[in-house]
């Protein structure tokens, strides 16, 4: 099949254009937009003009492996946007079993990273820019950051995908893709020389650099480089607290939002050392042989991982790019001016637990074995949660225990954020159950985020057919989109929000029907309270 358009000719600049243009929705090019770097040509997609695989930084490979990230050499061609970067190395994937359901199948290709049709590459430094026009409308930017830790995941992911939320909202979203797992994160100074002393936090730094591409450049997508919202999901939300914390980056965003998270610990760098001292053995590479590093294929250093018995993943507490955790008292102060919005779905561990055998099979008394085994803290939680949902099953208290830490971790952030800074944090759950699998599901972890970027169409076999995603996306998208605007979440399609505060506690709880509830289930809010995080039941615990 081929197209008579003028512009649908391939050239040696824009390869891809000839089969670009005949796709679904495809009207023409978009005009070419200046960068700093160089001038870039997208697609105008169902009137969305769309702008994938932007390069943001240098390829981070050979010398520049483990470095903090570089611009690009700047080009003079018109770059090619019609297409997604590909995503970072990466340890794992999602994959369907041959013998799996329709349903696991179709799950599975609607949340998995494209690495499907394009492979996972060292050289990942993109981001994907959706706007409804390249004027001067100076348009909110909402900047959104991928889940999966800090080890797996993509921008390009089809929940993730910005064209409806920008055609909703009239805003300018970007997703981008990062340097992930040991590629990213592998403090290498103590062990390598001092050239390597910004290893340990690359794939952070590498958000720094995207969000500073914002900043240059997004003007002429339509963007308000003064008005910046970052957001994130599990994963996703412990980097935007991770931003949050690095004042090289606080300066470069304006409003922030944390879902279902964040709970993962920067690394000290001790711990940190000891971890890449155990990868560069297990990749026979001697400390300070730099060249040998350079060398050797990011292939080999990513299947090392688990000779090396899984270095930690995540960012390097390093006193530099981070000097702080985020939560502490002057990385909070610091942080102040940015307004937050937190919260989290009500079932986050079913999403992990569905193909466990007990899932949907568990007995009262194995539960109480369960239970039993993880001590008091675990009986105390338990008997709470039954007080609140006296209609669950074992299966489903089970999982409330296994993801009572995300909620923990949202409420103590909340609590720190608005002591700090009153007036400017909202805290919201999701409680709506997706009926897709019969309601297998629940409210899962993830399930807000086809909601708030208006992407559930793409994603149907997890959010369930009817009109209900789509009722429940006008809410949380149209809460997300004044926020982007103003720092407040109200619109007229829920009732009246108030800014959480630590004596009322209201909490939006999005459903089919919103309402905002006092304190909701106080006794376990203060459990959980009690309850250190060690204290809880481990997430890998199934």
């Amino acid at each position: 099949m081929g197209s008579s358009s003028a512009f649908a000719q391939a050239t040696p600049e824009f390869p891809h254009r000839g089969d670009a243009v005949i796709g679904p929705g495809i009207v023409g090019l978009t005009k070419v937009v200046p960068t700093q770097s160089g001038p870039v040509q997208g697609l105008v997609v169902d009137g969305v003009h769309t702008f994938k695989g932007l390069r943001y930084g240098a390829p981070p490979v050979g010398e520049l492996r483990f470095m903090p990230p570089r611009k690009p050499e700047p080009w003079t061609h018109v770059y090619d946007a019609s297409d997604f970067g590909p995503p970072a190395m990466q340890v794992a994937m999602r994959r369907s079993t041959g013998h799996a359901s329709d349903f696991e199948f179709q799950l599975n290709r609607a949340l998995d990273t494209p690495s499907t049709y394009k492979l996972a590459n060292e050289d990942c430094l993109f981001l994907n820019v959706w706007t409804p026009g390249t004027d001067k409308k100076r348009r909110p930017v909402m900047f959104w950051l991928h889940g999966g830790g800090f080890a797996v995941g993509s921008g390009a992911q089809p929940m993730y995908r910005g064209d409806a939320l920008a055609r909703f909202g009239d805003v300018v979203v970007v997703t981008v893709n990062h340097r992930l797992s040991v590629l990213g994160y592998l403090h290498l100074a103590d062990v390598m020389g001092q050239e390597y002393a910004g290893s340990g936090t690359a794939g952070v730094q590498d958000l720094r650099l995207a969000l500073e591409w914002v900043r240059d450049n997004i003007e002429g997508f339509g963007g308000d480089p003064g008005n910046v919202m970052i957001m994130g999901q599990s994963g996703g939300a412990s980097k935007v607290e991770v931003l949050m914390g690095m004042p090289s980056a606080r300066t470069l965003f304006h409003k922030a939002a944390a879902h279902s998270g964040p709970a993962y610990p920067l690394i000290s760098k001790e711990k940190a050392t000891e971890s890449a001292s155990r990868l560069l053995g297990a990749l026979g590479i001697r400390p300070g042989d730099v060249k040998a590093l350079q060398a050797v294929p990011a292939q080999t250093i990513m299947a090392a991982i688990f000779k090396a018995s899984n270095p930690d993943d995540g960012p390097t507490l390093d006193g530099a790019v981070i000097p702080e955790d985020p939560y502490g008292s002057a990385s909070l102060k610091a942080s102040a001016h940015i307004p937050l919005l937190i919260g989290w779905t009500k079932d986050e561990f079913a999403y992990f637990a569905w193909k466990a055998q007990w899932y949907g099979a568990m007995s009262e008394t194995e539960l109480q074995r369960r239970v039993t085994a993880l001590g008091a803290n675990a009986r105390r939680l338990l008997d709470a949660y039954r007080q609140a949902y006296p209609a669950y099953t074992p299966t489903f208290l089970w999982t409330l225990l296994l993801g009572a830490r995300f909620r923990q971790a949202s409420q103590e952030i909340a609590e720190r954020r608005a002591a700090v800074a009153p007036g400017s944090v909202y805290v919201w759950d999701l409680s709506w159950d997706s009926p897709a699998g019969g309601g297998l599901l629940k409210s899962p972890h993830t399930l807000d985020i086809p909601f708030v970027l208006y992407s559930f169409d793409n994603v149907r076999s997890f959010v369930g057919a009817g009109d209900g995603p789509k009722r429940m996306a006008d809410q949380m998208a149209g809460a997300w989109v004044a926020f982007a605007r103003s720092g407040n979440p109200n619109h007229k399609g829920i009732p009246h929000w108030p800014a959480f505060d630590s004596t009322r506690r209201p909490v939006m709880d999005f459903n089919l029907k919103s309402r905002v509830i006092e304190d909701p289930q106080p006794e376990v809010r203060k459990l959980l309270a009690e309850i250190p995080l060690s204290g809880l039941p481990p997430q890998t615990t199934l």
